[in-house]
């Protein structure tokens, strides 16, 4: 067992990631069974050879799945499980649940129980180093041992993709006795490759679901709401850092007590020491709630940070970076937002300009005693006043620090530099370091830095060499800089290598301490350095510096040699450099004249596949002694004392050392306990406050309903903000034209009304009627804030849709009549000329004008017939009745009345006179006389696009218009949609629907080679009670019925009721779920149209003609379908330039229609029936996905999926002045949507997991809700947010104003829902 703890030690001490050796012994060598490869597979159950306890209840046997899982029952198919979120309906143990598949030699998955002696003190080293105390007991009998090993995600290959190279190894080992169970989770350095898998069901949506990793219960009757869970890592930010971060001090290493217990306890509770870049978690098992709510009015107001608090600090190594870990609760209501802070310890918000250290201002610590640290004692001079750190602190006093703590620093990195004959500039890339102060460690991280900079900044050591003078460790009589210049400061660094003489200069601000204690710190590069290949190393030599020391400035210079490492050539360099440090200190301070730095190993390297710069180095101060002494080294330095951690090891005499404990701490042995200060009364909270004990210190926390007071101890009342929206102290415009929204801090937004524009303060009317929003027999008014349209005298209708009245029954105009009542001007006339209808409304054949005298004869459209026109006061003309005028055709009418050719390849500018074959029709080739233009056309006399040639060249060969080919029926597009799925060759398992010549379904199917058989109707539904078993063949019959009157409703449509109601797409079905005022009435939903075959992904609505318009990634095409009965979809935009169009966005004012195609990257727009097709936007995209339209003030928005720079963008609906919208913040905006009502556009972030909104010019950006699982789509209906979820599978309503989730509606078919929108029973842009 000692061997085992002193290896634990070892690998605690470098810091070292977990390495493969460091997983438990595995594979066949130690008799381990082999899961079948393949995507879906499990294990038999293994009978184990005595029960273990988990969650308080025995188990007997343990079953392994391919997709990173345990379980004490067999697994259901993956579909029920793989891409849901926690918790699971049976119980798991997942080190890594993910679509994961074995097949084609893609890793290996290995599993055995044990009981031999090297296994179990192994687990037993891990477990007691997350557990010191509770489990320091504990003797595991026997240990059950599961290894993914380079196992792979699922991929849908095709002939034309490769398998990913990405593999993952993993470990999980579950070691127990006849009363306690742990688990251990092990992930070894570079073990996880990727870290979550696409959906089967995506098709060419391009998503990805991040794994999972804990634990569920999976009891209870519904496990979806009531079931008991544990989440370590559920997120891409969780789940890169496992392999870095630990619980038990042990990189990659994570302990969970899973056994006498109904919860789970994660390791690192107890006291242990954290090892650098982990973070201890300790939310329980909980139940999972169905809604979550917003931060409990009852819990605590946070009072302040506590140095090294383990639930907040997150830790950088030399392999790794310094994300912090985030806490996964179960319950939202945990979660503490807005909360004050000030505190018992540092003051976070000191402000430099207000309090310096002068010997003119005669100041007092009795005026200013709050400038000192909470950690510091003031003290009067003759010329003023010093502060000075408490012991067990060190700093400048106005910063202190706790002695042999670990500290962060963070900040921005900017620069310009020339690297050999590039220039490359960067812009607040981020830097972190962590220090361990007890031995004078420090580990630096820059990221970002683009190449060749990063490569080439390897030797500049001294970027991070100054944390390392900052907290070096302090010989007896020294002191480290941090003790002197405290957290502000500002150091000028310049550079010289030789022998190019490229020189360099730094700048590194500190800025004083953050939350927690945190450093803060920009840093400034520029210059020129030279250019460093790919595939060196950079070696740097151990060294020694020497600082000397004013009251203000500490300066120092030296030469330092590195040597640049290729293969098996070397090249030793060196550069110069001259330093010296600002700061504002204490006149009363006595700082050592000289002091020298000695660095025992210093390290440089970048890593290319994180593109993170790191420097590492261990250092201590000590005094500037002649080169001829050569002292002694103390343990404390060289790492041979005895004392454990927290303890800190203090240097005496020679080889003498003492044991001391930080502050909140009490000696136990070697090492220290922490003190319970609110448990033994030593705290200074005051009334109406809470202790919260924290290792080392102690917080105070406000009961609810009160505040922190000035002087950090004591709590007060909450003094309610007022509200300037009800008192009246705001700018807005009248109520009748503007809202003031209440923004809960005493101030005010204001915004206008739908109907008006301004900022909210000016508000005026907006003239929809400028848009001609109404039909062209309808007039439109304009009113305050909104408009009305009205049908003319003799007609009908809502405004929006017309038609002419006959004794009150509607009725269509002839052309004549229409005329008659809208009159067209007549060339060379000015004024309208009103025709002369006959009974039957048809235009009569003498027309004259009644102002002017002019007549002449017309055909039977009403057009005047060449050269029958006579001048006033002649004869008119003598005209044939209607029936002896032969009615013009379209060819002979454009003969006759010359149009102009369209602009093409060569325009031409004078009118086309068309040639017309015996019959009146266009004939196929068109020449232009004057030009030498020819070109052929369409039955309609449209020119075929690319047929144009130019004057002198042979004409193009025209035939007679070919008959246009029969789209692709609905079983046909599924047949090929399954078939691209399938990668071609369905295997013999897979079913692939037959279809007969006509594309229709055969009234027989069978699935596969499985033998099974059954009938189908005509639209391909299996019709219940035919299915055969294999070796028997159902009798079918066509299911073709004779033609009816009228239409009969499709058998796969379902009409709507009328209100209102949400529409979502699920893959191969649009569902309908009515709405009674904004709750969802789940009992009435249904499915509204089936479309086999497709994949229906963005889906949007048309007001005016009640039409639903959805995209297909499978069929690769956009159509439409009416909502009354009968209606047959209809495809408007095919396959032809398509690849995978997702978003998609109705404009009912202008009839069109918009959408994003991720596969082209492009944005573009049609009219409503396809034509007038254009691309509005085709470069800078890298993943469009959501879009949404503003029809009133015709802007439109749209999300880039990008997953390096993800964006929200907008432009006018004509593709004018494209602009950034929102860039920052941002992870995966799956859905967008804008509120005509409230104007403000909002998205629903699959990465952040948050729901935001803000101004459509970018501003009032704010939070909705901020633990979303992963949304997909999302639309607004009145006070709602109504947004399609992968995890749930379901529609999940959000509150708009408290982001409160308020319901949910779970289908019966478990499946992936897309897209949604709402549907009015009338137009949003109409009625305001």
């Amino acid at each position: 067992m000692r061997a085992v703890l002193e290896v634990l030690a070892a690998v605690l001490a470098v810091g070292a990631a977990l390495s493969r050796p460091g997983l438990l012994p595995h594979g066949p060598a130690r008799g381990d069974a082999r899961l079948r490869p393949g995507d879906d597979e499990s294990s038999p159950g293994v009978l184990l050879r005595r029960a273990l306890r988990l969650y308080g209840r025995a188990a007997r046997r343990l079953y392994v799945g391919t997709n990173g899982v345990i379980s004490t029952q067999d697994f259901p198919r993956e579909t029920q499980y793989v891409d849901d979120d926690f918790p699971t309906d049976f119980p798991v143990i997942a080190p890594f649940l993910a679509d994961l598949d074995t097949s084609g030699d893609r890793g290996n998955i290995y599993y055995r129980q044990d009981d031999s002696r090297d296994v179990l003190d192994q687990a037993v080293g891990y477990i007691q180093a997350g557990f010191p105390r509770s489990a320091g007991a504990f003797v595991p009998t026997n240990a059950f041992i599961a290894t993914w090993e380079d196992v792979g995600a699922y991929q849908e290959l095709s002939q034309d993709t490769e398998p990913s190279r990405k593999l993952n190894t993993f470990q999980a080992v579950i070691a127990y006795n006849d009363e306690d169970t742990y688990t251990i989770f092990l992930y070894p350095n570079g073990g996880l490759q990727f870290l979550g898998t696409r959906p089967k069901e995506s098709y060419n949506v391009q998503l990805e679901l991040p794994a999972r990793v804990g634990f569920s219960w999976g009891d209870g009757d519904d496990p979806k709401r009531d079931g008991l869970f544990h989440s370590l890592a559920s997120s891409e930010q969780a789940l890169r850092v496992l392999e870095r971060e630990s619980n038990t001090g042990i990189p990659g290493v994570w302990v969970f007590h899973v056994g006498s217990v109904e919860h789970v306890e994660p390791g690192g509770g107890e006291g242990a020491a954290p090892n650098p870049g982990t973070a201890s978690y300790t939310h329980p098992l909980s139940s999972h709630a169905s809604t979550a709510q917003r931060p409990s009015h009852g819990s605590p107001v946070l009072l302040g940070f506590v140095p090294g608090r383990r639930d907040t600090q997150g830790w950088p190594q030399p392999g790794g970076d310094a994300a912090t870990r985030q806490s996964h609760s179960a319950n939202p209501s945990s979660y503490s937002s807005g909360q004050h802070g000030v505190g018992v310890e540092e003051d976070v918000h000191f402000n430099p300009d207000v309090f310096t250290y002068s010997a003119a201002s005669k100041e007092t610590c009795a005026q200013h005693h709050g400038s000192c640290s909470p950690h510091a004692f003031c003290t009067d001079y003759a010329a003023g006043f010093c502060c000075h750190c408490r012991a067990t602190f060190y700093g400048n006093g106005r910063q202190c620090l706790p002695e042999g703590a670990v500290h962060r620093l963070n900040g921005k990195v900017s620069g310009s530099l020339r690297v050999g004959q590039a220039s490359v500039r960067f812009q607040d890339v981020d830097l972190h370091a962590y220090i361990v102060g007890s031995d004078g460690r420090a580990y630096t991280a820059i990221s970002g830095v683009p190449q060749p900079a990063a490569r080439a900044l390897l030797p500049l050591l001294p970027l991070g060499g100054l944390f390392a003078w900052l907290f070096a460790l302090e010989e007896p009589g020294s002191e480290n800089g941090f003790s002197i210049t405290g957290a502000e400061f500002t150091q000028s660094l310049e550079v010289t290598f030789y022998p190019g003489g490229e020189t360099v200069q730094v700048t590194q601000t500190a800025e004083g301490l953050g939350p927690d204690n945190y450093l803060s710190l920009r840093t400034h590069i520029q210059g020129e350095v030279p250019f460093l290949p790919e595939n060196v190393t950079v070696h740097i030599t151990p060294y020694r510096e020497l600082y000397s020391y004013s009251s203000s400035a500490v300066t120092s210079s030296g030469q330092r040699e590195y040597v640049v490492a290729a293969g098996t050539a070397n090249q030793t360099l060196s550069y110069r450099l001259r330093q010296n440090i600002t700061f504002s200190g204490c006149p009363h301070s006595r700082l050592p004249a000289r002091q020298r730095l000695s660095v025992a190993r210093a390290f440089a390297l970048f890593d290319s596949h994180e593109h993170v710069l790191r420097y590492a180095l261990a250092a201590r101060i000590g005094p500037a002694r002649d080169d001829a002494e050569n002292p002694g080294v103390s343990p404390c330095h060289d790492g041979t004392h005895t004392c454990e951690a927290p303890a800190r090891c203090r240097p005496g005499v020679g080889a003498e050392y003492t044991c001391e404990c930080a502050a909140g701490y009490r000696r136990d042995g070697r090492g220290c306990r922490d003190v319970d200060e609110c448990a033994e009364g030593l705290s200074q909270c005051g009334p109406f406050s809470v202790c919260r004990n924290v290792p080392g210190s102690h917080r105070c926390e406000c009961r609810s309903g009160y505040r922190p007071a000035g002087d950090g101890q004591q709590c007060v009342p909450l003094a309610p903000a007022s509200d300037p929206c009800e008192d009246g102290r705001h700018p807005c415009a009248p109520g009748d034209r503007a809202r003031c929204l209440s923004r809960g801090d005493g101030r005010a937004t204001c915004e206008c009304l739908p109907g008006y524009t301004g900022d909210g303060i000016h508000c005026s009317d907006v003239d929809e009627c400028a848009g001609s929003p109404c039909h062209p027999a309808a007039v439109c008014y304009n009113t305050p804030g909104s408009f009305s349209c009205r049908c003319r005298p003799g007609y009908e209708g809502d405004g929006f849709q017309c038609a002419y009245a006959v004794e009150g029954n509607p009725q269509r105009l002839t052309p004549c009549q229409h005329e008659r009542m809208y009159p067209r001007e007549v060339p060379p006339l000015g004024d309208g000329h009103v025709p002369q209808c006959d009974e039957q409304g048809r235009y009569r054949p003498l027309q004259c004008h009644g102002s002017s005298g002019h007549c002449w004869c017309v055909d039977a459209a009403g057009q005047e017939i060449a050269g029958t026109r006579t001048a006033p006061g002649t004869t008119p003309p003598r005209c044939g009745s209607p029936e002896s005028i032969q009615q013009l055709t379209p060819c002979e009418h454009a003969r006759m009345y010359p149009r102009e050719v369209p602009p093409g390849p060569s325009p031409v500018g004078d009118g086309h006179v068309p040639q017309c074959d015996e019959q009146g029709r266009y004939r196929p080739l068109q020449c232009h006389g004057s030009s030498g233009h020819c070109w052929c056309v369409d039955a309609a006399g449209q020119e075929i696009a690319g047929t144009r040639t130019a004057p002198g060249t042979t004409p193009p060969r025209c035939g007679s218009p070919e008959p246009t080919e029969r789209p692709p029926s609905m079983c046909e597009r599924w047949r090929q949609s399954l078939l691209e799925h399938y990668g071609g060759s369905p295997r013999g398992d897979q079913y692939v629907p037959q279809c007969d010549p006509s594309g229709d379904f055969t009234p027989l199917q069978c699935h596969g080679d499985s033998g099974y058989c059954w009938c189908v109707e005509q639209s391909g539904r299996e019709i219940p009670g035919t299915r055969s078993e294999p070796g028997t063949t159902p009798p079918c019959l066509p299911s073709v019925a004779p033609p009816s009157v009228r239409p009969e409703p499709r058998p796969d449509v379902s009409p709507p009721a009328a209100g209102t109601f949400l529409l979502y797409a699920q893959g191969q079905q649009i569902g309908y779920l009515p709405l009674n005022g904004t709750r969802l009435q789940k009992e009435a939903a249904k499915t509204l149209l089936s479309l086999h075959g497709s994949i229906v992904v963005g889906i949007d609505y048309d007001c005016r003609e009640k039409m639903i318009y959805w995209t297909d990634v499978a069929g690769r095409s956009i159509s439409r379908a009416g909502l009354e009965p009968g209606s047959e979809p209809e495809t408007i935009i095919s396959s032809a330039g398509l690849i995978s169009p997702e978003g998609l966005a109705v404009d009912h004012l202008r009839r069109a229609v918009f959408w994003t195609d991720s596969g082209l990257d492009r944005i573009e727009r049609a009219r409503l029936d396809g034509s007038e097709r254009r691309v509005l936007f085709d470069t800078d995209l890298v993943n469009p996905r959501a879009i949404a339209v503003d029809p009133v003030r015709g802007n439109l928005y749209w999300t880039d999926w990008n997953r390096e720079a993800p964006k929200i963008e907008t432009s006018t609906v004509n593709g004018a002045n494209r602009r950034v919208l929102v860039h920052t913040d941002i992870g995966l905006p799956n859905g967008l949507t804008f509120d005509p009502f409230s104007k403000l556009l909002c998205w629903a972030d699959a990465g952040t997991k948050h729901l935001e909104c803000t101004f459509p010019d970018g501003t009032g950006r704010r939070v909705i809700q901020s633990n979303l699982n992963y949304p997909f789509s999302i639309i607004s209906y009145a006070n709602h947010f109504y947004h399609t979820d992968w995890r749930r599978d379901g529609v999940i309503a959000v509150n708009k104003e408290t982001g409160a989730f308020t319901d949910e509606y779970l289908p019966e078919q478990r499946s992936h829902l897309y897209g949604i929108t709402a549907v009015y029973p009338y137009c949003p842009g109409a009625r305001k």
